[in-house]
């Protein structure tokens, strides 16, 4: 399968060195603005061709799927653009930041039958994928969820401390993956949502400061603090509350309520999320298979920050 990385950052960099690991996948252009950044980066893993010209990847013959990790409000409009140049298309979360840009990627990508996957890692981290197993095999049931996402991020700045050009997003970004997470592990959807959020930073004109309250049709709670403020440690971090036994995933670590270390390293073919995200991107292409974190698969999610944002107006 042959691959176009979009997008050089801190989170291009994880999936070329993800996509180094699938013998199923050839990275065969990159993609980025600045035109020095995306040589080095092809030169660096080996890469064919760059350009910073987007439609001109589009066009390539040698492209039949597309890595998106470039700016949350350009994630929809390159999504389309990818289905409708005929490439399956991976995007990173999130899908989009208005409900009805995700609504329309969700159309056009039924109607062409591509495969349109979005960057839900949580979904494929060993330490969730362990939660899920037990779930699904009736051994354990969620009762709470408990999220801390803490970053410490007063500047515009990304993961590896450079500037960035665009401005990040507590609830469109970050509050998605817990979101989504929540709806996957308890197999059921979110029937109330509430949220509130602090002052909003007189820079970058976003609130800093965030908590969001959900609950599952199942009956099932969770509890969502995020903020841009917490001088700490950077990250989520999940806390299951079930019926039998509290487990705190730590991405691709599992620990339990007592923070003894729980073995995860046999749960999928590698410990790393995003190259079993990658993975699943591949196969699905490969297999003509809708993919675990498909656009379809993930719409609900979006609908619930779309009602959280009226209520935050």
């Amino acid at each position: 399968m042959r691959v176009a990385l979009v997008g050089t950052g801190a989170f291009g960099i994880k999936h070329l060195d993800a996509l180094k690991n699938i013998s199923d996948a050839e990275v065969t252009c990159v993609v980025s603005r600045e035109l020095e950044n995306v040589k080095d980066v092809a030169e660096k893993y080996n890469v064919p061709h760059y350009t910073t010209d987007f439609d001109e990847m589009l066009a390539m013959d040698d492209v039949d799927a597309v890595i998106l990790c470039t700016p949350t409000q350009m994630h929809a409009e390159q999504t389309l653009q990818c289905l409708k140049a005929g490439k399956h298309v991976q995007v990173e979360i999130p899908l989009a930041d208005a409900w009805k840009d995700a609504e329309e990627v969700l159309e056009v990508q039924k109607a062409s039958g591509l495969v349109a996957m979005v960057g839900h890692t949580r979904r494929y981290n060993p330490s969730h994928q362990w939660v899920k197993k037990r779930i699904d095999a009736g051994e354990l049931n969620i009762q709470q969820m408990d999220v801390q996402t803490y970053f410490f991020r007063r500047k515009n700045i990304n993961a590896l401390g450079q500037p960035r050009t665009w401005t990040d997003h507590l609830l469109w970004h970050h509050a998605a993956h817990t979101v989504d997470l929540f709806q996957y592990q308890t197999g059921s959807k979110v029937v109330k949502a509430n949220a509130i959020q602090g002052p909003i930073h007189p820079e970058l004109g976003i609130a800093m400061d965030m908590s969001i309250q959900l609950k599952a049709e199942n009956g099932a709670i969770c509890t969502l603090s995020l903020s841009f403020n917490n001088d700490g440690p950077l990250g989520t971090f999940f806390r299951y509350i079930c019926d039998n036994g509290t487990y705190i995933a730590r991405y691709d670590d599992l620990v339990n309520g007592k923070e003894e270390a729980i073995d995860v390293t046999n749960v999928d073919v590698s410990m790393n999320g995003i190259e079993l995200q990658d993975r699943e991107f591949i196969a699905a292409i490969k297999e003509g298979r809708e993919a675990r974190s498909s656009v379809a698969n993930v719409i609900d999610c979006y609908k619930v920050l779309a009602d959280l944002e009226k209520q935050l107006a």
